[in-house]
């Protein structure tokens, strides 16, 4: 189950994308608050606690990279 569960967080953070700041910090939150809410039920934090904590450090790490840092292509929405 561990093991699983390293793998899925590792998945959902390369899923993060976009070109501009903004789209960064949002997909960063999405992925982020997918990944906490998860680590937050396994740990035993609540899942909106881990939810809320990931989708902070998702906007924040989305936000401060660029696209030249990080680039894993075009966004979803796009």
């Amino acid at each position: 189950m561990r093991n699983t569960l390293i793998i899925a967080l590792l998945a959902l953070s390369l899923t993060a994308c976009g070109t501009t700041g903004e789209e960064r910090a949002i997909s960063g939150a999405g992925v982020g608050a997918a990944a906490g809410a998860v680590v937050g039920a396994v740990t035993g934090l609540s899942i909106l606690s881990g939810a809320a904590i990931g989708a902070t450090a998702g906007a924040i790490t989305g936000a401060a990279t660029d696209e030249e840092d990080i680039n894993l292509g075009k966004p979803v929405w796009k």
